[in-house]
């Protein structure tokens, strides 16, 4: 890869809304006393698109009574499906392609199997549902990083600082998105692939974030700070460069040491 790929960029974060959580069937009359529910656990973007731009692989760790309680996934759709009798802690690490980010993200969620008393009694038909919240944000990201998500739908990718110019991709036609073969990267069209989503057959039951209120305000603020944080920058810059004689004239009483 080209060094210039590397470099990173001031004052910019990609962000990415994501949501995982679980999802239970009670079995009605083919439940036992050791077998009551089937469920999903899984990770996602918060608008059901494709996490592999970013996502290597994910583990999710069981309780120990399951076999082989140590599960990875390592293509889209991030989730497993499994069926027991017990709730009890899954805990959920997202590893990232190397251009992305060298640490792991450690998650935690409890499964839920049983509705509360206010939801009504168990049904086959509806699923307990319970799903988080939350952003992965990435400070400092890459050009390359950059170019590879900027059009990407799961992406959060903000105005570049004045300044910053990016070289045109390859190919400004393509809406770009990389996936992995054996270990190599591959830049391909963005199109909808088995790993998104929005045609799940669990979407019905999934919880709508994008559209929330909340959220919007939380970006549109995330970039006002943004924005805030690199007018500051630049201005401290300014001064840090002035000439140590106009520095000590600007304030009275403070050349030569003079109190």
């Amino acid at each position: 890869m080209d060094a210039s790929k590397n470099k990173k960029l001031k004052d910019v974060e990609i962000s990415f809304p994501i949501v995982y959580g679980t999802n239970s069937f009670w079995l009605g009359k083919k439940a036992s006393e050791y077998n009551s529910h089937k469920w999903t656990v899984y990770v996602r973007s918060a608008n059901n698109e494709d996490l592999s731009v970013i996502v290597k692989r994910v583990v999710f760790q069981l309780h120990p009574s399951f076999q082989n309680p140590t599960r990875v996934v390592e293509q889209p759709p991030f989730e497993l499906s499994e069926s027991g009798w017990g709730e009890f802690e899954i805990a959920i690490t997202l590893y990232f392609h190397s251009d992305v980010c060298e640490k792991r993200l450690d998650l935690f969620h409890q499964l839920k199997l049983y509705p509360e008393e206010e939801a009504g009694p168990q049904s086959t038909k509806k699923p307990v549902v319970v799903e988080t919240y939350d952003e992965i944000v990435f400070p400092e990201p890459t050009e390359a990083f950059f170019q590879r998500v900027q059009n990407h739908p799961a992406a959060n990718v903000p105005r570049l600082p004045p300044g910053i110019t990016l070289p045109p991709p390859g190919n400004a036609k393509l809406s770009l998105l990389t996936t992995v073969h054996l270990g190599s990267m591959e830049i391909v069209p963005y199109e909808k692939k088995r790993g998104d989503t929005k045609d799940h057959p669990l979407s019905q039951w999934f919880s709508n974030f994008s559209e929330a209120d909340e959220l919007l305000k939380l970006a549109a603020a995330r970039q006002q700070v943004q924005a805030h944080i690199a007018k500051l920058r630049r201005q401290l810059t300014m001064i840090e460069g002035m000439p140590q004689q106009s520095k000590a004239l600007s304030g009275p009483g403070q050349q030569f040491g003079h109190i």
